[in-house]
């Protein structure tokens, strides 16, 4: 086989920010042949949906760690020849890709998928693949989104699946009343 599909997933934060998936993550997914979830489930339930639709592998978030669920920080999978790591992400400021970098190079991995920012992002580096899929329940200041990763003979394709609008609290006027 040299061909492979994987959806890409992270910060879903079910059930404290949603009770079940988004239909169109699941339907996203349909032809996938692994799950990747890049951390912040904050629940095993979000693991069991996905499993519904194709094996996962998940990485622990920081709000997994805050509720005592336990999940490796950091996983690689070989997929067609290509290692692909899975970490959340934790560098400060927030997606800054030289830190995610380093990180991919200490994993020795040709592809990085890490969550965090809740913002999607394809960057390639120094011949890394930095992939951020986003968040499909709570984005900030983007699309929800998922991502599917197609490997085709090591010739890869990213694509951002934008699953609904643009939520973000810190847009809502509502909450500061004037007069």
């Amino acid at each position: 086989m040299e061909k492979m599909l994987i959806g890409l997933i992270s910060d879903t934060h079910i059930p404290d920010r949603a009770r079940i998936l988004p239909t169109k993550v699941i339907e996203a997914f349909e032809d996938v042949e692994l799950i990747i979830h890049a951390g912040d489930l904050t629940s095993p339930k979000a693991i069991e949906e996905l499993e519904e639709i194709a094996p996962v592998m998940a990485v622990q978030g920081n709000m997994d760690r805050a509720r005592g669920i336990d999940l490796p920080k950091a996983k690689i999978i070989e997929a067609e020849g290509l290692r692909i790591g899975a970490i959340h992400g934790e560098v400060y400021p927030r997606a800054d890709s030289d830190q995610l970098l380093y990180l991919a190079k200490e994993l020795d991995v040709d592809i990085l998928v890490s969550g965090h920012s809740h913002q999607p992002k394809i960057e390639q580096k120094e011949g890394i693949l930095l992939l951020n899929p986003g968040s499909p329940i709570v984005p900030r200041l983007a699309d929800r989104t998922v991502m599917l990763l197609d490997i085709n003979n090591r010739q890869v394709d990213v694509e951002i699946v934008k699953i609904g609008s643009p939520v973000c609290s810190a847009l809502d006027f509502d909450q500061y009343k004037r007069d």
